[in-house]
């Protein structure tokens, strides 16, 4: 509003003003108001007016703290894993979940969702829950965490328990058994190492007998490789040549510049991001211990090699993330949300981010692409779960083995929150990614393939 209207509306109104200040006053402070000019009043008036209210609205912005980055993340994390680790903890996640399935839901047992849920959130968790426990209002949540999270890998294989797991059925526990497995291998001394005995020998068993899945000729290899991977490195009986032949094929299948086809036929989607990446280069490293060893029958399968085409790749999802914060939404399974971003994640957690990619820069990054897909409030359902959707309720664009336990693997972007909070990673200042500089009229890096 223009100021000149400003002064009109208070003119308009000056002799209601003046009487009621009339009624308000001691009746010589009226008479000496009377006697000022009509727009002296007037200023007088706006002025006392304003004041307070400039000084209330001063006070409001006071109270406002925005978030850290760490605090953001650890405040959307902590809201996807308590509603799955309260109740699991004392088995109850498959009484209380709010399940959500396709529309085009292929009818395969609907129990499946439970250990969707349950893997691909550890997964994306372990790093952060195998922290050291501080007395910070962080280190009270992930303490909180780990202890639901030991609780519930116990439920999670106990016979007698509501809440275990399909196991023996259906082909699809393979694939979630081994994010299940990926998180023992991401948080091997805080998850795996205090689980007691019989909780072990169970997950042995249990591990053991998805042998009886026959992988097709995709990422599915991969899930294969990486549960029998994790029984190596837990010291039990594993499959080597079902490790070294996913990881075989999976090289057969790199295509260049970051990119590996997802069988034969390359499709142009995120699977990379989801299962691709990660999953060749864990198993990999466990096989060759870190790259220190070559595996004769694996010549091709360069741990080293392996970690600089993610780094590639990683650059490109960094270019993908607009100067708004957005991801460009294409390809299947487009309902892990940010999913997508976990060979981003993994490069932070692990300290591989290329010289490329600085601290500072992933972060706000990727903090960006986190604010503007949880800072609207409308992924979780009425329950606290995930929801069918990509931003929000939108199940139509639902796979036919999607359900919403599926879009746990959205916690896979968190796994920088495994680096403590000194780390540079969360202390390094905030830069401008490479988009926003990019079309904010900076100068930015010139891209090049890798080969």
């Amino acid at each position: 509003m223009r100021f000149g209207l400003l002064v009109s509306l208070f003119d308009t109104n000056l002799d209601v003003i003046l009487v009621s200040i009339k009624y308000l006053c001691k009746r010589k402070t009226y008479n000496n108001i009377m006697n000022l000019n009509r727009h002296c009043v007037l200023l007088l008036l706006m002025a006392i007016l304003m004041i307070p209210s400039q000084d209330l609205s001063a006070k409001k912005k006071k109270q406002v703290k925005e978030p850290t980055d760490r605090e953001l993340w650890a405040g959307v994390m902590y809201r996807m894993a308590a509603p799955v680790l309260s109740n699991m903890s004392g088995g109850k996640l498959q009484e209380n979940m709010l399940v959500e399935l396709s529309p085009t839901w292929d009818g395969r047992n609907k129990k499946v969702t439970y250990m969707e849920c349950f893997g691909r959130l550890m997964a994306g968790l372990a790093p952060w829950i195998s922290l050291p426990d501080d007395d910070t209002v962080e280190g009270s949540q992930r303490k909180q965490l780990r202890e639901w999270a030991l609780k519930s890998y116990a439920q999670a294989v106990d016979p007698e328990s509501p809440d275990y797991l399909l196991w023996r059925k259906e082909g699809q526990t393979l694939v979630d058994a081994a994010y299940i497995a990926e998180s023992f291998i991401r948080g091997y001394d805080a998850l795996w190492v205090p689980l007691d005995s019989v909780t072990k020998q169970r997950y042995i068993t249990e591990f053991t007998q998805l042998r009886r899945v026959d992988p097709p000729y995709t990422n599915w290899l991969l899930f294969s490789a990486t549960v029998e991977a994790f029984l190596r490195k837990a010291g039990a009986p594993s499959d080597t040549y079902r490790i070294a032949s996913a990881l075989r094929k999976v090289e057969e299948w790199y295509v260049g510049d970051g990119w590996y086809s997802d069988g034969k036929d390359f499709a142009f989607d995120y699977y990379n991001s989801f299962v691709l990446h990660p999953m060749y280069i864990e198993p990999l490293e466990i096989m060759t211990n870190g790259g220190k060893n070559k595996v004769w029958n694996m010549p091709d399968c360069d741990y080293n090699r392996a970690v600089k085409r993610m780094q590639r790749f990683g650059m490109i999802l960094e270019r993908f993330i607009s100067p708004e914060g957005t991801l460009p939404v294409f390809g299947r399974s487009i309902t892990y949300r940010t999913g997508t971003l976990q060979p981003l994640a993994l490069l932070a957690w692990r300290e591989w981010l290329p010289k490329e990619l600085p601290n500072g820069q992933v972060r706000a990054a990727m903090t960006a692409v986190i604010k503007r897909m949880f800072g609207d409030d409308r992924n979780f359902n009425e329950k606290g779960f995930l929801t069918l959707g990509f931003n929000g309720k939108q199940p139509n664009i639902s796979d036919w083995y999607t359900n919403n336990g599926s879009l746990y693997m959205a916690s896979l972007a968190f796994l920088p929150l495994g680096l403590p909070a000194d780390h540079p990673f969360w202390t390094s200042p905030a830069e401008d990614w490479t988009s926003k500089k990019a079309w904010e009229g900076n100068d930015f890096p010139k891209d090049h393939a890798f080969h």
